[in-house]
């Protein structure tokens, strides 16, 4: 059966609370980036949550695939799911959609914190060569069963970089 697109908007508050809890459950995520030939890279990183807006930060080496696509192309999209979730019972996750860049030293106090309070045992030493990366969030894709309903995928719009905006909902019947 073929996605149902649905305008029942569902409420700012009832958004943003299940986005906030969706990138509190995970500290794991996939970042996918752009080539230079235009082919999608993806690659596992730890993550922390910038809030309370839905900004992502991690830490990786410049000289990586995806940083250096990232360095041509910021576009990027990022997944953040329990990969302990089991078929048939209630999913979610979040895709974030956006731009990401590795930080200026203006904006490390804005992603050193996040990344410390969420990794109390990070410790910097022996990681000269790493860079923290700043992703930006425009729009998002939330799954979130228990919440939403079953098979339910709502889009929401960033504004201000923290304030969600409904966009649309698509249903899919399993």
């Amino acid at each position: 059966m073929p996605i149902e697109r649905s305008n029942r908007a569902v409420p700012t508050a009832t958004l943003e609370t299940v986005a906030r809890e969706l990138l509190e459950t995970s500290t794991l995520c996939a970042i996918a980036t752009v080539t230079p030939d235009g082919l999608a890279h993806v690659n596992t990183a730890y993550f922390a949550w910038a809030a309370p807006g839905f900004d992502l930060v991690w830490l990786s080496d410049p000289a990586a695939r995806h940083s250096q696509n990232l360095a041509m192309n910021a576009s990027a999209a990022v997944a953040v799911y329990d990969s302990g979730q089991t078929w048939g019972g209630p999913d979610r996750g979040i895709q974030l959609f956006g731009r990401a860049k590795q930080a200026c030293r203006r904006d490390l106090p804005h992603v050193q914190e996040p990344y410390r309070r969420c990794f109390p045992a990070y410790d910097p030493t022996g990681m000269d060569g790493y860079r923290y990366y700043r992703f930006r969030t425009q729009r998002l894709k939330l799954f979130d069963e228990n919440t939403l309903g079953p098979g339910v995928f709502v889009t929401a719009t960033v504004l201000n970089r923290r304030e969600l905006t409904y966009e649309g909902t698509e249903i899919s019947h399993r």
